[in-house]
């Protein structure tokens, strides 16, 4: 059933355009379309089907021998697919940094799959190119604020590149560090450049032991992945502790000093713009002076926070931007773009040369495509996604998605604050805040305990924020992340928050009230709730 016919005629028809609007494909098309809204519209967060359950529908690891009708497995991925997918467009969904989209880029999905480019080479892409070198023009203009005479210059030169379009803010971070090796242990007199001759002979060369990255404990998991990708090995990647959730300057300077007195080059401090646990800033100002001072690269990681420069009001966050070699920004984070939008910019057009490679059949010298100094090769036209939404949002468009949503931050902190059972983590400094559940009366207690006393009570409020957490996923109203942070109030022991992202436009204040108060009827229906109010702190309760 729903087999079709294994023949070229059959599959010359799934590669080309129905012939009436009444057609099979095109009633499915819409079926899809209607189905997906219907998703969108009705869904909260997911379906009650345990992950198991849903493995049994992908346990197949054979390749289908015969070919199916479209019609057919549109109406399995609906059933298998779509119904069991997480609806990130919910109001309640605002655990992660994956939000609602706005409907235009529906549309124009189909546009950008339908046209197929591959911005690799001009030859596969034309239009695509300039495009892609646009939006790169002006996101550094966002940055760095160059005059017209510059992206005049720089802008379609075929030597230079002001960024690289990624698939995300990973590919962006190692993009971003790949370049700042290239260049800190590039050719000169005797020595090709490590691109040429690696890392061994670069170590021996200018006499280092290691090469090292600093950044925050805050640091995002990709920086660890670019430090191994780079050869440069995941123990030189120095995470100076941040009880305060920022890197400090002049810890970052006394470290880097002693690290490079030990024998070591430092490649890199990693500034964070809006980290993906608090949304705190490092101070970036400062930090780009101690950058300067120890001779090495400055990189912003802004992957989440980069959009606020788009603010007049609050892109003072993200003061000293300006100043760093490299700065990563994921469009399909806070520019509302689908997945699969990352970018590594660099302040100076020269340095992608670092990277450049050249390939006869594809990656011709002198050719204005930027697959050559891009990590990846194929992608697809992401950047006419960033385009049209820079176009359709405007800057003071999307001023206002920002504005509002740190806005929505500092009100939603400030409920925490008021309701006696909560206790506020971490304020937003953008639109991310850390808090949890906690009776008040252990509040009070945990400010004169002992220390010993104090961790078993925090050990206990952790298991009760956990608990709480996964019952109200499980629930499927809402969803709230968690993680756990180091706290100026709780400086000997890590503890466990629920993370808040407000991105949604969507989401209301009433939505907020509606999850505050299910976490709190959640908590104080546990066992380990009852055993706070009792003063019984021990896990074996």
């Amino acid at each position: 059933m729903g087999e079709a016919q294994v023949s070229l005629k059959h599959l010359f028809r799934v590669f080309t355009k129905p012939e009436h609007k009444d057609s099979k494909l095109a009633q499915i098309e819409q079926h899809l379309s209607d189905n997906i809204l219907d998703f969108l519209s009705q869904h909260v967060v997911t379906k009650k089907t345990s992950l198991e359950e849903i493995e049994q529908d992908f346990s197949d690891a054979i390749v289908p021998e015969s070919p199916e009708f479209v019609s057919t497995h549109a109406e399995a991925l609906l059933e298998k697919l779509v119904a069991h997918s997480v609806n990130t467009y919910s109001p309640t969904f605002i655990g992660h940094m994956t939000s609602a989209l706005p409907y235009f880029h529906l549309p124009l999905a189909k546009l950008l799959v339908g046209l197929n480019q591959n911005l690799v080479k001009i030859e596969t892409s034309k239009a695509f190119t300039p495009l892609e070198r646009q939006v790169l023009g002006m996101m550094h203009n966002l940055i760095y604020g160059e005059d017209d005479a510059f992206y005049h210059q720089y802008l379609h030169s075929a030597r230079h590149a002001l960024g690289a379009f990624c698939s995300g803010g990973t590919i962006a971070n190692i993009t971003a560090l790949w370049v700042a090796r290239n260049k800190t242990l590039g050719p000169t007199k005797g020595f090709s450049g490590v691109a040429k001759e690696g890392l061994a002979a670069a170590y021996r060369f200018y006499n280092i032991s290691n090469l090292g990255v600093m950044c925050s404990k805050r640091g995002h998991y990709s920086l660890s992945k670019a430090v191994d990708a780079l050869g440069i090995g995941r123990q030189q990647l120095l995470t100076i502790p941040c009880p305060d959730q920022t890197l400090d300057p002049q810890t970052a300077l006394t470290e880097g000093k002693r690290y490079q007195e030990e024998g070591n080059k430092l490649l890199a401090i990693v500034g964070i713009g809006g980290t993906t646990e608090t949304g705190h800033v490092d101070p970036l100002d400062e930090l780009a002076d101690v950058a300067k001072e120890l001779g090495c690269w400055f990189h912003v990681d802004a992957a989440w926070g980069g959009a606020t420069l788009f603010s007049n009001q609050y892109r003072d966050r993200l003061k000293g931007i300006h100043k760093a070699d490299s700065v990563t920004i994921d469009a399909h984070k806070q520019m509302y773009v689908p997945m699969g939008a990352g970018m590594a910019l660099f302040k100076n057009p020269e340095d992608a040369n670092t990277v450049r490679h050249h390939a006869q059949y594809i990656l011709r010298e002198g050719s204005k495509d930027l697959g050559a100094t891009t990590l990846e090769g194929s992608r697809n036209g992401m950047a006419m996604m960033v385009y049209a939404s820079l176009h359709i949002f405007g800057r003071r468009g999307y001023e206002l998605l920002i504005d509002q949503s740190i806005e929505k931050a500092k009100a939603f902190a400030q409920m925490i604050e008021k309701h006696p059972d909560f206790e506020l983590i971490t304020a937003p400094t953008l639109s991310l805040l850390t808090y949890r559940v906690c009776p008040a009366s252990v509040q009070k207690k945990l400010q004169t305990a002992n220390v010993k006393t104090r961790r078993s009570m925090n050990q206990k409020i952790d298991r009760l924020v956990v608990n709480v957490q996964k019952l109200q996923r499980e629930a499927g109203k809402s969803f709230v992340s968690r993680t756990r942070l180091e706290s100026p109030d709780y400086p000997d022991r890590s503890v466990t928050v629920f993370r808040v992202v407000l991105a949604n436009p969507l989401t209301t204040q009433n939505d907020l009230t509606a999850i505050l108060a299910e976490q709190h009827q959640i908590a104080t229906g546990t066992k380990t709730w009852q055993d706070l109010e009792e003063g019984k702190y021990s896990l074996s309760h």
